[in-house]
């Protein structure tokens, strides 16, 4: 099966930060399946394994989103079905303004 999903670059480094945040709190094996579980997770998404929600309306942007375990993963859907992971946030992160940022 080909890999259909995409990261734009914030998503990519927010990756990164993900990942040394990870190491400096828990050590570089959990920062290692951390991120794994993360792109797994991107498997799913792209594979239609996990659930998922459509950004509220009220924001006007056109996205979905999942939760794993502290980060919420937001992407998009482009023609012909392929997925674009836009942003990778905290939970507590202030969502809102990263996804108007994120998703112009």
């Amino acid at each position: 099966m080909t890999k259909k999903y995409i990261l734009l670059d914030p998503a990519y480094a927010q990756l990164d930060d993900i990942y040394e945040y990870t190491k400096t709190q828990w050590g570089a094996d959990q920062a290692k399946t951390y991120v794994g579980g993360l792109f797994d997770c991107f498997e799913q998404i792209d594979s239609r394994q996990v659930l998922w929600r459509a950004i509220p309306v009220q924001l006007e942007i056109d996205g979905y989103f999942t939760r794993y375990e502290k980060h919420y993963v937001y992407w998009k859907k482009l023609s012909g079905g392929r997925i674009v992971v836009v942003a990778i946030l905290h939970e507590r992160m202030h969502q809102i303004e990263w996804l108007n940022n994120s998703f112009k």
